[in-house]
């Protein structure tokens, strides 16, 4: 590969097409506004320098300085409930104007009530909660808390998954691109191959059992495991695990007394069709941890969630986070999830997932660029190959596809450097997405043609 930087989560910001992008702005604030980022801003890959320059958001809408719009299909994952939803931005400036911050020595309502919704959320006893900043918070408590209640501080995690962008996540995380060139980290950490149905290790013959017994074998020859963490369903390249894996997975973990952390922080709230992607497997984790969409895309706020049996750490700060109960994010998620409730939103993306499965699947058929579709409510992977015997990657073909779709109006994020990765607003309506998958098929037409 001719690019010297790694294609894992996304690395387009230092392509030559993203170059070629950046070079035609013709827009003098915009390139204004760009240098300035660029001037002031560290740079970090998969950030600089940035696609556009945003002013505003609505519904499944960014709209850049000139008014262009793009359906944002990407949204970091905090846009379920869509840009500026009505309902949400209401309810936090009512609570502006009351107590927008509260002390860490002290509780507050907002806090307590979101507390108690997503304890009625969860299965079982999962029903204690504690609240931080981010994502990445939220799975450094989860890792903590596991070290507290099974005395074990080793833990097992997935090739590929990403858990946060902190040093203690990026441990517990398997892609290279966030840990290269940062020496030791926590150690402790065992990683195992994730369940892949395409292009997986153990072939691809549908049965991704085999990974499953894979992390028995670790616990049993590594040792004083304590948790076994991993997203429910690979979220950036959308990797669906079957029932059959991850009732094997919730079996040992129960018998080697290794808890079960799952990362739902980009994929909760009704992404996959239900509340949890875990609901999907008829499983019970032991600590679950989510974010992103929690704030509705409008104040940062996770949580984790654990079981009632494991509030077993009172003299330990697990978080000690200073926006712990903001009452800012906790009005923001509460009202989100009233309104994924009051508006039957899991219905719809169950409605929505079959109309992409078939239009997506029709695509495939057309197009012999596509090696696999894969996805689950509004999660969708279209994977590109040059050849599908050989499923040798078509990055280049990816990539001209992305900036053609950018181009028309459909911003959205390739994962592994041939995968595009579809995950609307859940609000969006069926003519949007009929109209977003057009410019898709229109690009892959291109690409196509292009590669004979």
């Amino acid at each position: 590969m001719k690019d010297s930087f790694h294609r894992t989560e996304g690395d387009i910001n230092l392509s030559d097409s993203r170059r070629a992008w950046y070079a035609v702005i013709s827009d003098t604030a915009t390139q204004h506004y760009l240098d300035a980022d660029a001037k002031y801003f560290l740079h970090q890959s998969m950030s600089t320098p940035c696609l556009d320059v945003l002013q505003s958001c609505e519904g499944i809408y960014i709209t850049d300085l000139t008014g262009k719009r793009y359906m944002d299909f990407h949204g970091n994952n905090v846009h379920q409930v869509g840009y500026r939803n009505p309902y949400v931005v209401e309810q936090v400036k009512k609570q502006m104007d009351v107590l927008p911050f509260s002390p860490r020595r002290y509780t507050n309502i907002p806090a307590i009530a979101l507390a108690e919704k997503l304890a009625g959320l969860f299965p079982g006893n999962l029903n204690r909660v504690l609240f931080a900043p981010g994502g990445t918070s939220a799975i450094g408590m989860a890792l903590k808390l596991a070290r507290v209640v099974t005395g074990r501080h080793k833990v097992v995690s997935l090739w590929d998954s990403f858990h946060g962008a902190s040093l203690d996540a990026i441990a517990a995380g398997g892609e290279q691109v966030f840990r290269k060139g940062m020496g030791p980290l926590m150690p402790g950490v065992e990683r195992i191959p994730p369940p892949t149905t395409y292009r997986g290790i153990f072939g691809d013959d549908g049965n991704d059992v085999k990974y499953a017994e894979y992390l028995e074998y670790v616990i049993e020859k590594e040792g004083e495991i304590g948790a076994f963490i991993a997203e429910t369903v690979r979220n950036t390249d959308v990797q669906l695990p079957s029932k059959a894996y991850w009732k094997k997975i919730r079996e040992i973990c129960t018998r080697h007394g290794v808890l079960l952390i799952l990362d739902e922080i980009p994929i909760a709230f009704g992404r996959t069709g239900k509340m949890f992607a875990f609901e999907h497997y008829d499983i019970e984790p032991d600590i679950v941890c989510v974010g992103k969409g929690l704030g509705a895309g409008i104040m940062p706020v996770a949580a984790m969630i654990a079981r009632d049996d494991y509030n077993v750490a009172a003299d330990v700060s697990l978080g000690h986070y200073t926006h712990e109960k903001s009452p800012l994010g906790c009005v923001a998620a509460t009202a989100m999830l009233e309104y994924i409730e009051q508006h039957n939103i899991l219905q719809k993306v169950n409605d929505d997932a079959a109309f992409m499965q078939s239009v997506l699947n029709d695509m495939k058929e057309k197009y012999s660029l596509i090696g696999d579709v894969r996805g689950i409510g509004l999660l969708w992977g279209i994977e590109l190959v040059k050849d599908r015997n050989t499923k040798e990657k078509a990055i280049e073909e990816s990539e001209f596809i992305l900036y053609d779709c950018l181009s028309n109006g459909l911003s959205f994020k390739i994962s592994q450097g041939n995968v595009l990765q579809l995950s609307p607003p859940l609000i969006i309506t069926r003519q949007q997405l009929k109209e977003a998958v057009t410019i898709v098929e229109s690009a892959i037409a291109k690409a196509s043609s292009a590669a004979r």
